[in-house]
């Protein structure tokens, strides 16, 4: 069985798969856009502020500015945040009639939308085979020895050579939950961890005690 293998399988027996719990495209990608530098508890209530009042492209599009801002603020950066999401939501309407394009070159060439909020939009919005790498992605995949890259970007195509497929998709949900609860960035608890027999940041900590 496959090192990568058996990590996903492992963490599949502790954490529920949240992909399919809100997967509207059009609310993946202004969630994800509001995700941006900031926790998930303050995206989650800027989101479900902003989803409350204005949910469609249209609405947001021509939504006073000042009102989208004072409903996204606990999402941190709100102004430019405000104006990102209004323009984006501008251009699903008025350039793809309402539907979010299910195409990551498409996805890339709206405004503020790099390949992370493209990917979370791929497989959260369209269940579609991507690995979208965040901090937690990122961080996870060095740290266990999986890949070895210095920045987002190169993780995704490390991971897109190293990953069977049928792994791509709950990837990221699994390493964000795990990153949130054991692999944290400080204090990692590996007391608890239930892969680190397959983890080198463990082992070599444990040559070194």
């Amino acid at each position: 069985m496959s090192r990568i293998k058996i990590i996903v399988e492992k963490l599949e027996e502790i954490y529920a798969l949240r992909i399919f719990e809100d997967s509207d495209p059009f609310r993946v990608l202004i969630r994800t856009i509001l995700s941006q530098r900031t926790r998930d508890e303050n995206t989650d209530a800027a989101s479900a502020l902003l989803f409350s009042k204005f949910s469609t492209p249209d609405a947001i599009a021509y939504a006073p500015v000042e009102e989208v801002e004072v409903l996204i603020k606990k999402s941190g950066f709100y102004h430019v945040k405000a104006r990102r999401v209004k323009e984006v939501s501008r251009i699903i309407h008025e350039d793809y009639n309402d539907v979010v394009p299910d195409d990551l070159k498409e996805l890339l060439s709206l405004p503020g939308v790099g390949r992370k909020t493209a990917n979370c939009v791929l497989v959260y919005g369209f269940h579609k085979d991507a690995i979208p790498v965040d901090v937690h992605v990122h961080r996870i995949s060095n740290r266990i020895g999986i890949v070895n890259t210095k920045n987002p970007d190169e993780t995704e195509i490390a991971l897109m050579k190293v990953v069977p497929k049928m792994y791509w998709l709950p990837l990221n949900d699994l390493f964000v939950q795990f990153g949130q609860t054991i692999c944290r960035p400080i204090g990692p608890k590996h007391e608890i961890c239930p892969i680190a027999e397959l983890c080198d940041y463990y082992k070599e900590m444990e040559n070194q005690m």
